[in-house]
């Protein structure tokens, strides 16, 4: 499914976007160094979204994507992965996608808004929720540390 740009626009400035609950990591299902977590996003509207969020602390790499059930990833934010646009365009470790009818999310620009490294997601995550306009209403827990072997 597509996602109209008017469509796109009012979910993204929805005010009412909250996330209730604490947000806890675990383990990827592949038992990498990774960490995940899901959450579900309530809104007035009821937009059918839910947020992802994985973190890898070798890299160390940051994702938080919202996602929309029908149409995809809408909106994401990476830091410790760089990205090439569609027009070929290189970008840094520093980068938002933001869903366009013409690319979907694969177009992305740098954010001033993101001042925190990747190795620190709980301030990132604070800012994320704000830029992106989510209230969390509990608290997020430092991801565990790996404490794995990479050659088992």
């Amino acid at each position: 499914m597509s996602l109209p740009q008017t469509e796109f626009e009012t979910l993204i400035h929805d005010a009412s976007k909250r996330i209730d609950g604490d947000i806890v990591w675990v383990e990827d299902e592949d038992h990498s160094p990774s960490r995940e977590f899901r959450a579900e996003i309530g809104s007035d509207a009821g937009w059918p979204l839910f947020l992802k969020g994985s973190y890898n602390p070798l890299l160390p790499a940051l994702t938080y994507a919202v996602i929309h059930r029908a149409a995809g990833r809408i909106y994401a934010l990476d830091l410790g992965k760089d990205h090439r646009n569609p027009q070929n365009t290189q970008l840094g470790e520093k980068h938002k996608h933001r869903w366009s009818e013409q690319f979907r999310d694969k177009e992305a620009y740098v954010p001033p808004d993101i001042t925190h490294p990747a190795n620190d997601p709980v301030a990132v995550w604070e800012q994320f929720c704000m830029e992106a306009k989510i209230a969390h209403h509990g608290t997020m827990q430092s991801p565990p540390p790996f404490s794995g072997d990479l050659f088992l």
